[in-house]
Protein backbone atom coordinates (compact mmCIF):
# COMPACT_ATOMS: atom_id res chain seq x y z
CA UNK A 1 0.00 0.00 0.00
CA UNK A 2 2.86 2.18 0.36
CA UNK A 3 3.43 2.25 -3.25
CA UNK A 4 -0.05 3.70 -3.73
CA UNK A 5 0.83 6.40 -1.65
CA UNK A 6 3.86 7.99 -2.79
CA UNK A 7 2.26 7.83 -5.90
CA UNK A 8 -0.70 9.19 -5.08
CA UNK A 9 1.06 12.13 -3.03
CA UNK A 10 3.39 12.34 -6.17
CA UNK A 11 -0.43 13.10 -8.07
CA UNK A 12 -1.48 15.55 -5.89
CA UNK A 13 1.40 17.66 -5.39
CA UNK A 14 1.80 17.49 -8.95
CA UNK A 15 -1.81 18.48 -9.81
CA UNK A 16 -2.34 20.37 -6.89
CA UNK A 17 0.83 23.13 -8.29
CA UNK A 18 -1.07 22.65 -11.74
CA UNK A 19 -4.49 23.48 -10.55
CA UNK A 20 -3.53 26.56 -8.09
CA UNK A 21 -1.72 28.08 -11.21
CA UNK A 22 -4.66 27.63 -13.59
CA UNK A 23 -6.79 28.74 -10.67
CA UNK A 24 -4.52 32.66 -11.00
CA UNK A 25 -5.05 32.46 -14.01
CA UNK A 26 -7.96 34.71 -15.18
CA UNK A 27 -6.82 35.69 -19.00
CA UNK A 28 -10.04 34.76 -21.15
CA UNK A 29 -8.03 33.23 -24.03
CA UNK A 30 -11.11 31.79 -26.16
CA UNK A 31 -14.86 31.49 -25.82
CA UNK A 32 -17.60 28.85 -27.39
CA UNK A 33 -18.84 30.46 -30.14
CA UNK A 34 -14.99 30.69 -31.63
CA UNK A 35 -15.76 26.72 -31.83
CA UNK A 36 -17.15 25.06 -35.07
CA UNK A 37 -17.97 21.70 -33.59
CA UNK A 38 -21.83 21.55 -32.35
CA UNK A 39 -21.01 19.73 -29.54
CA UNK A 40 -17.98 21.43 -28.48
CA UNK A 41 -19.71 24.49 -28.87
CA UNK A 42 -22.40 23.50 -26.04
CA UNK A 43 -20.18 21.56 -24.02
CA UNK A 44 -17.91 25.11 -23.81
CA UNK A 45 -21.01 27.27 -23.07
CA UNK A 46 -22.02 25.25 -20.06
CA UNK A 47 -18.40 25.47 -18.48
CA UNK A 48 -17.60 28.91 -19.56
CA UNK A 49 -17.68 32.09 -17.77
CA UNK A 50 -21.07 34.00 -18.92
CA UNK A 51 -20.05 37.56 -19.52
CA UNK A 52 -20.25 40.59 -22.30
CA UNK A 53 -16.81 41.02 -22.79
CA UNK A 54 -15.22 40.64 -26.32
CA UNK A 55 -13.22 37.66 -26.84
CA UNK A 56 -10.02 37.85 -28.14
CA UNK A 57 -10.08 35.55 -30.20
CA UNK A 58 -13.36 35.89 -32.41
CA UNK A 59 -15.34 39.03 -30.87
CA UNK A 60 -18.20 37.44 -29.62
CA UNK A 61 -19.87 38.88 -26.89
CA UNK A 62 -22.64 36.32 -26.56
CA UNK A 63 -20.18 33.31 -26.35
CA UNK A 64 -19.48 31.98 -22.85
CA UNK A 65 -15.52 32.74 -22.03
CA UNK A 66 -12.60 29.90 -21.59
CA UNK A 67 -9.23 30.61 -19.32
CA UNK A 68 -6.34 28.24 -19.60
CA UNK A 69 -7.81 25.85 -16.88
CA UNK A 70 -10.97 25.64 -18.54
CA UNK A 71 -9.62 25.13 -21.79
CA UNK A 72 -8.21 21.83 -20.49
CA UNK A 73 -11.40 21.10 -18.58
CA UNK A 74 -13.43 20.87 -22.36
CA UNK A 75 -10.50 18.85 -23.76
CA UNK A 76 -11.13 16.22 -21.20
CA UNK A 77 -15.00 16.43 -21.36
CA UNK A 78 -15.09 16.23 -24.83
CA UNK A 79 -12.14 14.13 -26.16
CA UNK A 80 -11.39 11.91 -23.01
CA UNK A 81 -14.52 11.01 -21.70
CA UNK A 82 -16.68 11.58 -24.71
CA UNK A 83 -13.90 8.63 -26.85
CA UNK A 84 -14.45 6.48 -23.75
CA UNK A 85 -15.05 2.67 -25.31
CA UNK A 86 -16.56 0.22 -23.58
CA UNK A 87 -15.59 -3.37 -24.10
CA UNK A 88 -16.58 -7.01 -23.55
CA UNK A 89 -15.19 -5.76 -19.63
CA UNK A 90 -13.97 -2.69 -18.62
CA UNK A 91 -13.15 -0.16 -20.94
CA UNK A 92 -11.05 3.08 -21.72
CA UNK A 93 -10.94 5.96 -23.36
CA UNK A 94 -9.38 6.13 -26.71
CA UNK A 95 -7.96 9.68 -26.74
CA UNK A 96 -5.60 11.43 -23.72
CA UNK A 97 -3.70 14.86 -23.32
CA UNK A 98 -0.88 16.31 -22.12
CA UNK A 99 1.54 19.18 -21.62
CA UNK A 100 4.37 16.87 -23.09
CA UNK A 101 2.41 16.57 -26.11
CA UNK A 102 1.91 20.68 -26.80
CA UNK A 103 2.37 21.37 -30.24
CA UNK A 104 2.08 17.16 -31.02
CA UNK A 105 -1.23 16.52 -31.48
CA UNK A 106 -1.43 13.57 -33.51
CA UNK A 107 -5.15 12.80 -34.07
CA UNK A 108 -7.17 12.18 -36.69
CA UNK A 109 -10.53 13.94 -36.35
CA UNK A 110 -13.35 15.29 -38.72
CA UNK A 111 -12.54 18.28 -41.24
CA UNK A 112 -14.73 20.66 -39.04
CA UNK A 113 -13.15 19.46 -35.94
CA UNK A 114 -9.37 20.10 -37.63
CA UNK A 115 -9.33 24.19 -36.32
CA UNK A 116 -11.12 23.31 -33.23
CA UNK A 117 -8.25 21.10 -31.95
CA UNK A 118 -5.75 23.80 -32.80
CA UNK A 119 -7.87 26.33 -30.59
CA UNK A 120 -8.05 23.83 -27.94
CA UNK A 121 -4.20 22.85 -28.31
CA UNK A 122 -3.35 26.16 -27.97
CA UNK A 123 -5.56 27.92 -24.91
CA UNK A 124 -4.08 24.65 -22.91
CA UNK A 125 -0.85 24.33 -23.96
CA UNK A 126 -1.73 20.84 -24.56
CA UNK A 127 -1.45 17.93 -26.89
CA UNK A 128 -4.07 14.97 -27.76
CA UNK A 129 -2.55 11.77 -28.50
CA UNK A 130 -4.18 8.17 -29.00
CA UNK A 131 -4.31 6.14 -25.84
CA UNK A 132 -2.98 3.02 -25.14
CA UNK A 133 -4.44 1.67 -21.74
CA UNK A 134 -2.93 -0.53 -19.02
CA UNK A 135 -4.15 -3.76 -20.18
CA UNK A 136 -6.32 -4.23 -16.88
CA UNK A 137 -8.42 -1.93 -17.96
CA UNK A 138 -9.87 -3.73 -21.15
CA UNK A 139 -10.78 -6.90 -18.48
CA UNK A 140 -7.16 -8.63 -18.60
CA UNK A 141 -8.03 -9.33 -14.93
CA UNK A 142 -7.03 -12.48 -13.75
CA UNK A 143 -10.13 -13.34 -11.57
CA UNK A 144 -12.34 -11.48 -14.27
CA UNK A 145 -10.65 -14.51 -16.60
CA UNK A 146 -11.71 -17.09 -14.36
CA UNK A 147 -15.31 -16.44 -13.89
CA UNK A 148 -15.18 -16.64 -17.77
CA UNK A 149 -13.60 -19.83 -17.67
CA UNK A 150 -16.19 -22.76 -16.70
CA UNK A 151 -13.49 -24.96 -15.95
CA UNK A 152 -12.23 -22.30 -13.22
CA UNK A 153 -15.58 -20.90 -11.94
CA UNK A 154 -16.40 -22.53 -9.07
CA UNK A 155 -13.02 -22.36 -7.46
CA UNK A 156 -13.27 -18.13 -7.85
CA UNK A 157 -16.88 -17.51 -7.14
CA UNK A 158 -15.47 -19.97 -3.61
CA UNK A 159 -13.18 -16.95 -2.94
CA UNK A 160 -14.83 -14.32 -4.07
CA UNK A 161 -17.91 -15.16 -1.33
CA UNK A 162 -15.48 -15.30 1.29
CA UNK A 163 -13.64 -12.29 0.41
CA UNK A 164 -17.10 -9.61 0.44
CA UNK A 165 -18.15 -8.11 3.75
CA UNK A 166 -21.46 -9.57 5.12
CA UNK A 167 -24.39 -7.26 6.19
CA UNK A 168 -27.56 -7.73 8.03
CA UNK A 169 -30.57 -6.10 6.91
CA UNK A 170 -32.90 -4.64 9.13
CA UNK A 171 -36.58 -3.28 9.64
CA UNK A 172 -34.69 -0.09 9.68
CA UNK A 173 -33.49 -0.26 6.22
CA UNK A 174 -36.58 -0.09 4.03
CA UNK A 175 -35.74 -0.45 -0.28
CA UNK A 176 -38.21 -0.08 -3.45
CA UNK A 177 -40.04 -2.16 -5.75
CA UNK A 178 -41.61 -0.74 -9.14
CA UNK A 179 -44.38 -2.30 -11.07
CA UNK A 180 -45.45 -1.57 -14.58
CA UNK A 181 -48.91 -2.13 -15.84
CA UNK A 182 -49.69 -4.37 -12.59
CA UNK A 183 -53.20 -6.44 -12.82
CA UNK A 184 -53.96 -5.30 -9.13
CA UNK A 185 -52.13 -2.74 -8.33
CA UNK A 186 -52.80 -2.89 -4.38
CA UNK A 187 -51.93 -6.35 -3.69
CA UNK A 188 -49.09 -7.02 -2.46
CA UNK A 189 -48.05 -10.38 -4.30
CA UNK A 190 -48.04 -7.90 -7.34
CA UNK A 191 -44.47 -6.69 -5.60
CA UNK A 192 -43.37 -10.18 -4.69
CA UNK A 193 -40.56 -11.47 -7.40
CA UNK A 194 -41.97 -11.79 -10.84
CA UNK A 195 -43.94 -14.96 -12.24
CA UNK A 196 -42.57 -17.79 -13.57
CA UNK A 197 -43.42 -16.80 -17.76
CA UNK A 198 -40.73 -13.91 -16.96
CA UNK A 199 -37.61 -15.51 -15.24
CA UNK A 200 -34.47 -16.02 -16.33
CA UNK A 201 -34.35 -12.52 -17.98
CA UNK A 202 -32.30 -10.40 -15.70
CA UNK A 203 -29.47 -10.67 -14.25
CA UNK A 204 -29.37 -13.02 -11.38
CA UNK A 205 -32.92 -14.67 -11.58
CA UNK A 206 -33.27 -18.27 -13.80
CA UNK A 207 -35.98 -20.13 -14.82
CA UNK A 208 -36.05 -22.36 -11.30
CA UNK A 209 -34.42 -19.56 -9.66
CA UNK A 210 -37.48 -16.20 -8.81
CA UNK A 211 -35.20 -13.06 -7.40
CA UNK A 212 -36.63 -9.64 -6.06
CA UNK A 213 -35.21 -6.84 -7.39
CA UNK A 214 -35.29 -3.89 -5.57
CA UNK A 215 -33.33 -0.32 -4.25
CA UNK A 216 -33.31 2.48 -1.76
CA UNK A 217 -32.70 5.33 -4.76
CA UNK A 218 -36.36 5.11 -6.54
CA UNK A 219 -35.20 7.39 -9.47
CA UNK A 220 -32.63 4.07 -10.32
CA UNK A 221 -35.93 1.67 -9.53
CA UNK A 222 -37.80 4.00 -12.51
CA UNK A 223 -34.59 3.53 -14.68
CA UNK A 224 -34.13 -0.05 -14.42
CA UNK A 225 -37.45 -1.10 -15.27
CA UNK A 226 -37.11 1.33 -18.35
CA UNK A 227 -40.35 2.90 -17.67
CA UNK A 228 -42.23 5.45 -20.14
CA UNK A 229 -44.65 8.33 -20.15
CA UNK A 230 -47.29 5.23 -20.90
CA UNK A 231 -46.64 3.00 -18.45
CA UNK A 232 -49.58 2.77 -15.23
CA UNK A 233 -46.55 2.85 -12.27
CA UNK A 234 -46.71 1.93 -9.13
CA UNK A 235 -43.95 1.60 -6.26
CA UNK A 236 -44.15 -0.24 -2.63
CA UNK A 237 -41.99 0.50 0.14
CA UNK A 238 -40.46 -2.60 0.99
CA UNK A 239 -39.06 -3.62 4.89
CA UNK A 240 -37.53 -6.49 6.43
CA UNK A 241 -39.57 -8.37 8.94
CA UNK A 242 -36.70 -9.62 10.83
CA UNK A 243 -32.56 -9.47 9.52
CA UNK A 244 -31.67 -10.97 6.10
CA UNK A 245 -28.07 -11.82 5.42
CA UNK A 246 -26.62 -10.71 2.17
CA UNK A 247 -23.38 -10.68 0.55
CA UNK A 248 -22.30 -6.39 -0.18
CA UNK A 249 -20.96 -6.74 -3.69
CA UNK A 250 -21.35 -2.64 -4.11
CA UNK A 251 -18.19 -2.50 -1.04
CA UNK A 252 -15.16 -1.68 -2.12
CA UNK A 253 -12.48 -3.91 -1.12
CA UNK A 254 -9.69 -1.78 0.32
CA UNK A 255 -7.18 -4.36 1.68
CA UNK A 256 -5.74 -6.36 -1.35
CA UNK A 257 -2.15 -6.12 -1.63
CA UNK A 258 -2.22 -6.93 -5.58
CA UNK A 259 -2.43 -5.20 -8.53
CA UNK A 260 -5.59 -4.39 -10.85
CA UNK A 261 -4.25 -7.53 -12.64
CA UNK A 262 -5.27 -9.67 -9.63
CA UNK A 263 -7.65 -7.72 -8.30
CA UNK A 264 -10.87 -9.59 -7.23
CA UNK A 265 -12.14 -5.89 -6.51
CA UNK A 266 -11.98 -4.88 -10.11
CA UNK A 267 -12.97 -8.29 -11.54
CA UNK A 268 -16.31 -7.93 -9.90
CA UNK A 269 -16.88 -3.80 -10.77
CA UNK A 270 -15.89 -4.87 -14.15
CA UNK A 271 -18.41 -7.99 -14.04
CA UNK A 272 -21.50 -5.74 -12.71
CA UNK A 273 -20.64 -2.86 -15.43
CA UNK A 274 -20.92 -5.62 -18.03
CA UNK A 275 -23.86 -6.52 -20.05
CA UNK A 276 -26.18 -9.22 -20.55
CA UNK A 277 -23.38 -11.63 -21.49
CA UNK A 278 -22.06 -11.33 -18.25
CA UNK A 279 -25.44 -13.04 -16.49
CA UNK A 280 -24.96 -16.23 -16.91
CA UNK A 281 -21.83 -15.64 -14.57
CA UNK A 282 -23.72 -13.65 -11.90
CA UNK A 283 -26.38 -16.54 -11.94
CA UNK A 284 -23.42 -18.69 -10.62
CA UNK A 285 -22.86 -16.47 -7.78
CA UNK A 286 -26.31 -16.00 -6.88
CA UNK A 287 -26.45 -19.64 -6.55
CA UNK A 288 -23.70 -20.18 -5.07
CA UNK A 289 -24.64 -17.85 -2.71
CA UNK A 290 -28.04 -18.91 -1.64
CA UNK A 291 -26.40 -22.35 -0.71
CA UNK A 292 -24.12 -20.96 1.08
CA UNK A 293 -27.14 -19.86 3.39
CA UNK A 294 -27.62 -15.84 2.31
CA UNK A 295 -31.01 -14.46 1.35
CA UNK A 296 -29.68 -12.01 -1.12
CA UNK A 297 -27.02 -9.83 -2.56
CA UNK A 298 -26.46 -6.10 -2.89
CA UNK A 299 -24.70 -4.84 -5.76
CA UNK A 300 -23.90 -2.08 -8.13
CA UNK A 301 -26.33 -1.21 -10.11
CA UNK A 302 -25.71 -1.02 -14.29
CA UNK A 303 -26.72 2.03 -14.20
CA UNK A 304 -24.66 3.63 -11.32
CA UNK A 305 -22.37 6.17 -13.37
CA UNK A 306 -25.00 7.80 -15.35
CA UNK A 307 -26.97 8.31 -11.72
CA UNK A 308 -23.96 9.82 -10.41
CA UNK A 309 -22.29 11.31 -13.62
CA UNK A 310 -18.87 9.89 -12.65
CA UNK A 311 -16.65 8.53 -14.93
CA UNK A 312 -16.04 4.98 -15.23
CA UNK A 313 -13.09 2.94 -15.10
CA UNK A 314 -11.39 6.15 -13.97
CA UNK A 315 -7.43 6.05 -13.09
CA UNK A 316 -4.97 8.79 -12.25
CA UNK A 317 -1.52 7.50 -14.35
CA UNK A 318 -2.77 4.33 -15.08
CA UNK A 319 -3.59 3.91 -11.48
CA UNK A 320 -7.63 2.84 -10.57
CA UNK A 321 -9.02 5.63 -8.23
CA UNK A 322 -9.88 2.53 -6.25
CA UNK A 323 -6.91 1.50 -5.32
CA UNK A 324 -5.33 4.34 -4.06
CA UNK A 325 -6.37 4.36 -0.41
CA UNK A 326 -7.28 8.47 -0.10
CA UNK A 327 -9.86 8.03 -2.70
CA UNK A 328 -11.78 5.36 -1.26
CA UNK A 329 -15.11 7.07 -0.28
CA UNK A 330 -15.05 8.84 -3.77
CA UNK A 331 -14.67 6.16 -5.35
CA UNK A 332 -17.37 4.17 -3.70
CA UNK A 333 -19.72 7.05 -3.95
CA UNK A 334 -19.91 6.57 -7.79
CA UNK A 335 -21.62 2.84 -6.85
CA UNK A 336 -25.28 2.83 -6.30
CA UNK A 337 -26.23 -0.45 -4.71
CA UNK A 338 -28.88 -2.52 -6.09
CA UNK A 339 -30.63 -5.10 -3.86
CA UNK A 340 -31.23 -8.88 -5.09
CA UNK A 341 -33.60 -11.04 -2.30
CA UNK A 342 -33.59 -14.48 -3.50
CA UNK A 343 -36.90 -16.73 -3.28
CA UNK A 344 -40.30 -14.57 -3.22
CA UNK A 345 -39.55 -13.15 0.31
CA UNK A 346 -43.20 -11.27 0.09
CA UNK A 347 -44.48 -14.75 0.07
CA UNK A 348 -42.21 -15.92 2.29
CA UNK A 349 -42.65 -13.34 5.09
CA UNK A 350 -39.21 -12.18 4.62
CA UNK A 351 -40.15 -9.26 3.58
CA UNK A 352 -43.43 -6.78 4.38
CA UNK A 353 -45.42 -3.96 2.28
CA UNK A 354 -45.44 -0.66 4.13
CA UNK A 355 -47.44 0.93 1.76
CA UNK A 356 -47.75 1.28 -2.25
CA UNK A 357 -48.41 4.57 -4.42
CA UNK A 358 -48.62 5.44 -8.21
CA UNK A 359 -46.26 6.77 -9.96
CA UNK A 360 -46.90 9.95 -12.36
CA UNK A 361 -43.82 11.03 -14.21
CA UNK A 362 -44.03 14.76 -14.57
CA UNK A 363 -40.74 15.73 -16.03
CA UNK A 364 -37.53 14.09 -17.73
CA UNK A 365 -34.46 15.77 -18.20
CA UNK A 366 -30.84 15.04 -19.67
CA UNK A 367 -27.72 16.15 -18.65
CA UNK A 368 -25.29 15.43 -21.46
CA UNK A 369 -21.88 16.19 -22.92
CA UNK A 370 -20.58 15.26 -26.48
CA UNK A 371 -17.32 13.30 -28.30
CA UNK A 372 -15.91 13.62 -31.59
CA UNK A 373 -17.98 11.63 -34.08
CA UNK A 374 -15.32 10.30 -36.05
CA UNK A 375 -11.45 9.55 -35.45
CA UNK A 376 -8.86 6.93 -36.52
CA UNK A 377 -9.73 4.78 -33.36
CA UNK A 378 -13.34 4.46 -33.77
CA UNK A 379 -12.43 3.25 -37.85
CA UNK A 380 -10.19 0.50 -36.20
CA UNK A 381 -12.64 -0.33 -34.24
CA UNK A 382 -15.51 -1.20 -36.76
CA UNK A 383 -13.41 -2.55 -38.84
CA UNK A 384 -12.78 -5.45 -36.12
CA UNK A 385 -16.15 -5.59 -35.62
CA UNK A 386 -16.78 -6.22 -39.31
CA UNK A 387 -14.68 -8.92 -39.18
CA UNK A 388 -15.80 -10.63 -36.28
Amino acid sequence: MADFEKAYKAIMTFEGNNHRQEMEDTNILLCSDCFRDEGLKIDAFKIGIDNKDKCPKCNSTNGHKLTKGLAKDLCYRFFVRGTILKQKYGGAPLIQFNQQHFNKTDIDVSPWLVDDVKLIEQAGEIGMFYYGPRFWMLGEVEPLKSLQNESKRNEIIEKILTTYPIRELTDKEYFYRIRVNPKISHDFSEYDSAPDEFLGKNRFDDIDFPVLYGSPDLELCLHECRTTVEDNLFVAKLVPTHKLKVLDFSALLDEENVTEFESIDIAIHFLFLAGKHSYNICRQIALKAKEKGFDGIIYPSYFSYIRTGAFPFETIYGISIRRIPQLKDYAQSQSIPNLALFGRPVNEKKVTVECINKIIINRVGYDITFGPAYHKAYEEESDEQDIK
